[in-house]
């Protein structure tokens, strides 16, 4: 049976919730019609949509059209849910758009029309509300085809259908001068090629054109090729009655069967989970299924991992939404809950919605909205399926950065057995372009698979510009030159080095602050004009000429949001109700007060250590920070790219060093470097066995300031600081006893450490991590002889060292253990030693030896002088001395 996917897309209020009942009326997939204003709509299930009388949430529904099995999606038609009507694009064969015959082509019209082009979905157009006064089909037609594209074709009338058609294309218009008509499969193909778009003319409340639509889609809509191999988009996640989590996704190749294994990728992590029920949905009910046939529809059960835009199987993820929201708000706990159980609680939300960007900044939750609307659903939402009140602070505008000249990007992280450099040339890219991608770099200097890894690390994340911290956007980054080694670079090392060339490139670039604008249309009566077109002047917008809609004048134009984000209560005061604004998101251009909003968000780039512009070198075995200003010189790959007008300079290499990609050496290799080095300078000793040995003095400078100073700056005790889960995995005995019991391994570790403090006499302190744990506050517990502390949400153990090793390290001498070689570099930037988990392990175990000794040589002298006593008490009693 063909399977086709079709979603119903409109400005809201056009009447696509009531063509989704006929549609379904019609082809017999439900009994009688519902109506939006009845709230007995088939598809608005939820309470709020049936009370607003608006779609929220799409929705799904199955008919039959013959031979055809038609998985109809309602997608919402108010802007402030674009993003849920977005992610269902992603999955459609076809669409109908919906377009009020009163109306015509308006604002969010032409977003709708934008984004199908995007996503190449072919469509079908419903013109409806014909039956109203004021409804002219040739007139209507003349627009459709001015507004949107000359490719609108009248399908109800058969006179000029043909000739219509054939224009479209030039095979076409050969084949209907030849035979006077048009095939079904060209029609089908022009469909789906985008360069036909039947349209069919009607009114979905009295049922009329209804049927005409039904089989023009059973007839032309373009059935898919699906390949063998299984693949699947996810574009949605709900929640059921009984809270089990829901998978929405479409099968685009081979089948999904009950209980398969389906795996996926989370970062570096790839997870694999049990498809344990499919459901194929139709309003509010469903009915499980076996098998998922590919073009299918199914929710599925059992999956914790996916996200909207995942791909799965053969396919990729979903490089993500234009329409994004312009505006961040403070939530306000207004009934006393706790802010870090409500963060918890709003994840699942953000998992539904990744668009509301929940964040937790200083102790405050934020959230990113497209609007006035969703703001009070959310507050329902929230209210209704958490039992928790929240209130919105006043909202800010979300900004972004771009660049206006080509720079090159350096990045360099070589720590200690690691190795990546990567080249970036970043460039001005066209408005509205986002991140786009590119490579010159021959596959000869660098692999294929090293440079695909080098663009997945540039799409993973959103990047930070270096004015206000704002994510990045229409730049085109190419990858110039990159160099890898052969034996010690691994993946991780890319992706330090892609981010940190990014911000490189950032840091040198003349960055340029961008606001969102609005699309707007402003309907308002005719004594009005003057005053909202001086508005609209003063807040830097652009107003196209008037027109005259009846009684009214009918505004349009671009504006930025700062704006217009209050604009439309102050229109219903100055036109006493009469007024009606509507907005939708018009895309980022140069923020006309830059400087003011720069100094008010007061954002310092060199102070970002998480989005850090420096690079790591490696020095004398140990690598080195280099401040970003001085990574060129030290860049061990020349790209060729030279800024333009500008020559190249002669750098002059260093003496007796061969380039770091060369080096494989073998354990046999490395074994025989060391043995030449003892014959040379002698034996080496590790210094994690000898015991702390006092800081020399400075040969140059014996004054008594200095001396103090030096004193004060190592007096006190020593501290060890050690990466607790680092140290469980990396040492065998406690990885295997981890693998059973987590918990087991813990307190195995905090005891071997309780004995190495007690025998030692220094501070230690076990760090876990724990900042996946949602909401956590982190803890300082005392065990024993030890501190033991659970990181915070949102920080990991090491970065908790490094804070740490930086406050101790003034006073103390100071120690960490870890096997994290970043780790390492950043602790010996500090000024503290750092310490291998191996090398640990062997101290630790000497001291278990050492204590061992000392104990038995204590009883067997206890047992000696106990043995001593013994005789002289018998002596006495015998009469002796």
């Amino acid at each position: 049976m063909k399977q086709i996917c079709i979603g119903i897309l409109a400005h809201v209020d056009a009447g696509k919730t009531t063509l989704s009942e006929a549609l379904l009326y019609r082809a017999g997939a439900i009994r009688r019609l519902g109506r939006v204003d009845h709230q007995d709509a088939f598809l608005d299930t939820d309470a709020m949509e049936r009370q607003r009388g608006i779609t929220i949430f799409s929705k799904q529904a199955v008919l039959e059209l013959g031979e055809t099995r038609v998985t109809l999606l309602d997608t919402p038609g108010h802007v402030d849910f674009s993003a849920e009507m977005e992610r269902t694009l992603q999955v459609l064969d076809c669409a109908v758009l919906v377009i009020s015959g009163t109306d015509g082509v308006q604002g969010h019209t032409r977003t709708l029309w934008d984004l199908l082009e995007r996503y190449q979905v072919p469509t079908f157009l419903f013109i409806n509300k014909m039956d109203l006064a004021g409804a002219d089909r040739a007139a209507l037609l003349a627009h459709l085809k001015n507004k949107l594209s000359g490719g609108c074709v009248d399908f109800g009338d058969p006179d000029t259908l043909w000739e219509e058609a054939a224009v479209c294309d030039e095979a076409a218009l050969e084949q209907y001068l030849e035979m006077g008509e048009l095939p079904e499969d060209m029609i089908s193909r022009l469909i789906g090629e985008r360069k036909l778009f039947p349209c069919y003319f009607g009114s979905a409340l009295k049922v009329e054109g209804v049927d005409a639509l039904l089989a023009g889609v059973e007839r032309y809509a373009p059935q898919p090729a699906y390949p063998a191999e299984f693949g699947a988009k996810v574009f949605k996640i709900t929640r059921d009655a009984q809270g089990a989590r829901l998978t929405h996704m479409k099968i685009t190749g081979g089948a999904l069967h009950t209980k398969e294994l389906l795996t996926g990728r989370e970062g570096d992590t790839v997870w694999q989970e049990k498809a344990d029920q499919l459901r194929l949905y139709s309003g509010s009910k469903f009915h499980p299924v076996d098998t998922a046939e590919a073009g299918a529809v199914v929710a599925v059960t059992g999956l914790s991992h996916t996200f909207p835009g995942q791909g799965l199987g053969i396919e990729p993820d979903w490089s993500g939404a234009v329409l994004q929201p312009v505006l961040t708000y403070r939530l306000e706990l207004t009934d006393g809950t706790d802010p870090h159980t409500a963060l918890q609680k709003l994840r699942q939300l953000e998992e539904e919605d990744p668009q509301l960007h929940i964040v937790w900044n200083n102790g405050e939750i934020h959230a990113q909205l497209m609007g006035e609307v969703q703001m009070e659903v959310l507050q329902r939402l929230v209210r209704e399926r958490m039992g928790m009140e929240i209130s919105f602070g006043a909202g800010a505008v979300c900004y972004r950065e771009t660049i206006a000249n080509a720079v090159e990007g350096i990045g360099h992280f070589e720590p200690l057995r690691h190795y990546a450099e990567v080249h970036l040339l970043l460039e001005p890219g066209e408005p509205g372009s986002g991140i786009t991608l590119a490579s010159v770099c021959p596959t000869d200097k660098l692999d294929l698979n090293w440079q695909r890894l080098i663009f997945t690390h540039l799409l993973e994340k959103p990047h930070l510009g270096v004015l206000t911290g704002s994510p990045i956007t229409d730049i085109k980054i190419t990858l110039l030159a990159g160099r890898a080694h052969e034996k010690h670079t691994e993946g991780g090392d890319f992706r330090q080095a892609t981010y940190r060339a990014v911000r490189h490139g950032l840091m040198q670039a003349e960055s340029v602050l961008l606001e969102p604008w609005y699309r707007f249309r402003l309907e308002i009566p005719a004594q009005q004009v003057g005053r909202a077109m001086m508005d609209l002047q003063q807040m830097g917008g652009k107003v196209d000429p008037p027109e005259t809609v009846g009684e009214e004048t009918a505004l349009t134009g671009t504006a930025p949001v700062a704006g217009l984000r209050d604009y439309a209560r102050e229109v219903a005061v100055y036109t006493r109700g009469q007024g009606r604004l509507s907005c939708v998101p018009a895309g980022y251009f140069p923020c006309a007060e830059a400087e003011a909003v720069i100094e008010a968000m007061g954002y310092d780039p060199e102070r970002d250590v998480e989005n850090t512009a420096d690079s790591v070198f490696c020095s004398h075995g140990a690598g080195v920070v280099i401040p970003w200003r001085e990574v060129a010189q030290h860049a061990q790959v020349d790209s060729g790219w030279r800024p333009q007008g500008t020559e190249p300079e002669p750098k002059e290499a260093p003496p007796q060093r061969r380039p770091v990609s060369t080096y494989a050496g073998t354990a046999a290799q490395d074994k025989e470097l060391q043995a030449i080095f003892e014959r040379t300078y002698g034996a080496v000793k590790r210094e994690s066995f000898l015991p702390p040995k006092a800081p020399k003095r400075p040969v140059a400078d014996h004054s008594e300031e200095k001396r103090r100073e030096l004193k004060r700056a190592f007096s006190g005790e020593d501290y060890l600081l050690v990466d607790g889960y680092n140290i469980i995995f990396a040492w065998d005995e406690l990885k295997k006893l981890a693998a059973e019991h987590l918990d087991a391994a813990r307190k195995k570790l905090c005891d071997l450490l309780c004995n190495y403090q007690g025998y030692r006499k220094c501070r230690v302190i076990l760090v876990f991590d724990a900042y996946k744990v949602k909401g956590g506050l982190g803890s300082v517990e005392k065990y024993h002889n030890i501190t033991i502390v659970y990181t915070k949400e949102a920080e990991t153990a090491d970065a908790y060292i490094e804070r740490a090793t930086y406050e101790i390290g003034r006073q103390h001498r100071v120690r960490v253990a870890t096997s994290d070689g970043p780790e390492q570099i950043i602790i010996l930037g500090h000024g503290a030693l750092r310490l291998s988990a191996s090398a640990f392990h062997e101290e630790l175990m000497e001291v278990q030896k050492q204590i061992g000794d000392t104990v038995w040589q204590n009883n067997r002298k206890n047992a000696n002088s106990g043995a001593v006593r013994a005789a002289l008490e018998k002596a006495k009693e015998d009469g002796g001395c």
